[in-house]
């Protein structure tokens, strides 16, 4: 039975991770951000955000509309800087 060679410690002193340029990564934080962004929706419809209130509601017009309402709170709170990820000026 053979055993792996030694590394030497130094060899991983000098590897530096260098990150992929943003033009690749876009998509991938455009997807992450979208799944947050539907995550968030379905939290803020159970907690009770978009329901119609049954007085001094804003009619028929109002329960059809919320839908959108929540769909921009949650991608608002999903975008860079908001709940779940890191500023980009952070992002390193």
């Amino acid at each position: 039975m053979m055993s792996a060679p030694a590394v030497p410690s130094a060899v991983f002193s000098t590897v530096r991770h260098v990150p992929p340029p943003v033009s690749q990564t876009a998509p991938l934080r455009e997807a992450a951000v979208a799944i947050e962004a539907s995550f968030l929706r379905e939290m803020l419809a159970a907690v009770g955000l978009g329901r119609v209130p049954s007085a001094f509601g804003g009619g028929e017009g109002e329960g059809q509309f919320t839908s959108f309402l929540l769909e921009a709170q949650a991608r608002h709170l999903a975008e860079p800087g908001g709940s779940g990820w890191p500023n980009r000026s952070c992002a390193g």
